[in-house]
């Protein structure tokens, strides 16, 4: 950026906004103009201005936007003129309005609009900040024209529109002087309703929402791609041919007017978005001859593998009320659910689930599965392998636990293979040490089928670790798979290569690796495309009741007597999580101040008042939604929204401020916005008795759970497993955990940071009886893990 205080600069280098503001004012002058400069300036011998020169610059009069005084004074730059000459060249001509154009403004723009992918029917809002000399004002523009009504710092757009989209710049006014701010670009996407939700996401991470679609066309159709994210700043496009990109294909949109068989290929495009960097779906082109006698013949081989549809279930358990506490699983489920959103899973993402909900959870997720679906589950937590089965730990489970109180994914995935799904992926980032707590065999008999994927964060008998950095937390596992998950390969190279990755990471080279386990007997991608059967039509009554149960409230605006409207918006950060923001959309000129805050939350959400109708989202807790939701809100951020028995049901406190008062007068208003998200679902339910299978140990219902002692364990191997008085044992029993250690000894990853923060794994002894707490591996924050701190790792034993 050029200083106009610098008379030493050269005029090539002053702003644009100057250089313009300077050249309309020589352009329209007559006796004053540029014709008046330039004699002046061939009278000076340091530079030269011949009459071929000034012919030069009289034939941009003939041109629509052509400008002589700029071809005259890039000459004058090119020749070393600079701002004091340039200023003494216009005194000498007397050209006060010139000058002006010189001189410092006194304009300082603090924040420039940032360019935006966004949401058609979402908010949006651009920002110039600046500070003057005096007073100053604003003005926005779209292109050439006025916005109206927008005089402020802020542009809101509540809510966008797809004939938004456009350019955008900000003119600030001090004085006489003014400065433009940068120019912004708003792109508005058009996304139909679908399942799932969507929000703007944080700073330099971009969505896919839009992805190309496979076409077959024929020699001289026109071809049409289309890929589509949201981001800020705006989202980069680049477009692949065969892995290599095309030229000046840097658009949302690519077009071919006229087809030939060369462009036949498989597509994809590359978004970039700051540093981040993401990918569409790879898609088929195919181009036939419009002679049938000559078509290009496809073989099935060549064919992609299809799915009738994609659902994935995604888990993090954070909060434990009775055991160490962990901070990646939020992070790892939120950027896991973006990015099988973008490969057109049907995702629910849950956080901090009891026994209860868990099972029903994996209830509802298993009402959708039939033939030819693609089944993903993904656990974060804290977890155990006994026996080659793996055991997902709920967060009320009791300290020990015992299978009794946990989910075992071999149950799961039994239940799955009677819904003939065409490929169940099973993604657990827990430990697998040895619970010695828990004594019981199961004994789950899964059918011999192909198409089954697991890929475990770590070995047998070895924990799992989380990172943290500044601002986001990953565990390790996430944080290599996230960046390959939208790679359209079959999923056991997919993650071989997470593998490959993991094992080159320093930090954790021989304390934890991925492992995997496949019976896949077919090239089975994540990325393949949906070809809905005659079970998947969208009309039927449990694809509704999911998209039902992933509907955000609809805005609301609340009119008081006093005058004053409030409106109120929402967003999701997880399935099971809400936030709730509020702004003063109208305030009455006699008063000085208003504000509205939400009282009277359901007790079961168990919400802290401290944490309620802050200044800004961060404040809330809600980190991941950082950037996306407008300024200028109180927000609450509402967790565990599948703990609701009834309506959400509340009240909007308004405190008004009048200028001839001195108390503050208060108006109440209760607000009914039913049951949002997943509290359709009614996931705090008791277990519902599922029909026994006779391999299966595990109980129905956690509400006739047996107590938690050993002895009420090794019931479970009582011969007659399905009988009456024995089917309340848990009965959701998955093989293959990952994240925190259940039993046996653990150790303790120090990592030196400058808060002193380390991994934790306790350690336990080996009786089954010891009364003592099970260890489990947590981490507390601490900076990226670099290699200078390599000399400072060490395990070592901790004592319970």
């Amino acid at each position: 950026m050029s200083d106009m205080n610098d008379n030493s600069l050269n005029i090539n280098l002053l702003k644009e906004s100057v250089l313009k503001r300077l050249c309309e004012t020589l352009d329209k002058a007559n006796n004053k103009g540029w014709r008046k400069l330039g004699e002046i300036v061939k009278n000076d011998k340091r530079f030269k201005m011949s009459v071929d020169d000034m012919d030069m610059c009289s034939l941009k009069v003939l041109e629509v936007d052509g400008s002589p005084s700029r071809v005259m004074l890039k000459h004058m730059g090119d020749q070393g003129c600079v701002l004091g000459d340039l200023m003494g060249f216009l005194q000498i001509m007397g050209h006060t309005d010139a000058l002006q154009c010189l001189k410092p403004s006194g304009i300082q723009i603090l924040v420039h609009p940032q360019s935006v992918a966004v949401i058609a029917g979402h908010n949006l809002r651009l920002s110039c900040y600046a500070v003057g000399s005096s007073h100053v004002q604003f003005q926005w523009f779209r292109k050439t024209e006025e916005v109206p009504h927008s005089s402020s710092p802020d542009l809101v757009f509540s809510p966008v529109q797809l004939k938004d989209a456009g350019f955008y710049i900000c003119r600030v006014n001090c004085g006489n002087s003014c400065e433009f701010s940068h120019w912004a670009q708003v792109d508005v996407l058009d996304v139909p309703p679908r399942y799932g939700l969507v929000s703007l996401p944080s700073e330099g991470r971009p969505r896919v929402l839009i992805q190309p679609q496979p076409q077959r066309l024929l020699v001289g159709d026109s071809l049409f791609l289309e890929c589509g994210a949201i981001g800020r700043p705006l989202p980069q496009y680049q477009w692949y041919r065969n892995g290599a990109p095309i030229k000046k294909a840097t658009k949302r949109k690519y077009n071919v007017q006229y087809l030939t068989a060369e462009h036949q290929g498989r597509y994809r495009c590359e978004i970039c978005c700051s540093s981040e960097r993401t990918w569409s779906n790879e898609v088929d082109v195919i181009i036939g001859m419009k002679d049938p006698q000559i078509a290009i013949h496809i073989s099935e081989a060549t064919e992609c593998s299809e799915a009738t549809d994609k659902v994935a279930l995604l888990m993090g358990n954070l909060t434990y009320r009775n055991h160490p506490q962990l901070k990646a699983p939020m992070v790892d489920v939120y950027d896991l659910t973006n990015l099988l959103r973008q490969l057109n899973f049907k995702v629910v993402s849950l956080l901090d689930l009891t026994e209860s909900e868990m099972r029903n959870a994996v209830e509802e997720f298993l009402s959708l599965l039939h033939k030819g679906v693609y089944g993903l589950l993904y656990y974060a937590g804290h977890g155990y392998e006994n026996f080659g089965h793996s055991f997902m730990v709920p967060v009320d489970a009791p300290n020990p636990y015992h299978s009794a109180n946990c989910l075992c994914v071999q149950s799961i995935l039994k239940l799955m293979q009677e819904k003939e799904t065409g490929l169940n992926v099973f993604l657990l980032d827990m430990c697998r040490k040895r619970n010695f707590h828990d004594d019981v065999m199961p004994n789950v008999m899964l059918k011999v089928t192909a198409n089954i994927v697991f890929g475990y964060a770590t070995c047998q008998d070895a924990e799992a670790f989380e990172l943290s950095s500044s601002g986001f937390t990953n565990g390790v596992f996430i944080k290599f798979l996230k960046g390959r998950l939208l790679e359209d390969q079959k999923i056991t190279v997919l993650l071989d290569r997470v593998a490959e990755d993991m094992g080159q990471f320093d930090p954790t080279k021989g304390k934890q690796a991925l492992e995997i386990r496949s019976s896949l007997s077919e090239r089975r991608s994540l990325a393949d495309s949906i070809c809905p059967g005659e079970y998947s039509h969208p009309g039927q009554a449990h694809d509704l009741h999911w998209i039902k149960a992933h509907e955000l409230p609809e805005s609301k605006v609340l009119d008081y007597d006093c005058g004053v409207q409030i409106k109120m918006d929402f967003a999701a950060e997880f399935s099971n999580v809400l936030v709730i923001y509020t702004s003063i959309v109208n305030k009455p000129e006699e008063m000085l101040s208003c504000q509205a805050h939400i009282t009277n939350l359901p007790l079961e959400l168990d919400v802290d008042p401290k944490l309620m109708n802050k200044e800004t989202v961060e404040a809330t807790g809600s980190f991941l939604l950082s950037g996306s939701l407008p300024q200028h809100c109180l927000y609450t951020r509402l967790g565990s929204i599948q703990k609701l028995r009834d309506d959400l049901a509340f009240t909007v406190c308004l405190q008004v401020q009048f200028k001839s008062l001195e108390d503050v007068v208060q108006w109440n208003m209760d607000v009914n916005i039913g049951k949002p998200l997943t509290a359709k679902l009614d996931l705090n339910r008791p277990a519902r008795k599922n029909s026994c299978q006779q391999t299966c140990l595990m109980p129905h219902s956690p509400s006739t759970s047996p107590s938690h002692s050993p002895a009420s364990d090794r019931r479970f191997h009582s011969p007659s497993l399905c009988s009456p008085q024995h089917r309340a044992n848990p009965y959701l029993n998955v093989c293959e955990p990952l994240f925190g250690a259940a039993g046996g000894h653990g150790y303790h990853l120090g990592v030196p940071t400058h808060g002193d923060h380390t991994y934790m794994c306790e350690n336990v002894p080996s009786s089954p009886l010891t009364p003592q707490s099970i260890p489990i591996e947590t981490t507390d924050d601490m900076e990226d893990m670099q290699n200078d701190f390599m000399s400072s790792l060490q395990f070592y034993n901790r004592p319970c």
